[in-house]
């Protein structure tokens, strides 16, 4: 078979899928963030 096509995958690639798996990472750096930021505000307004 000299198929060049590339193959198709069954079903399309759906990208709530693709971000599911960096979650576990993001929401824990996102919420440190809110953090320090939030902690520095204070700090400059005291």
């Amino acid at each position: 078979m000299t198929d060049s096509h590339s193959p198709v995958p069954a079903h399309p690639v759906d990208p709530v899928e693709s971000v599911v798996h960096v979650i576990p990472f993001v929401l824990p750096a996102v919420g440190a963030i809110m953090i320090f930021l939030l902690a520095m505000i204070a700090v400059y307004m005291a």
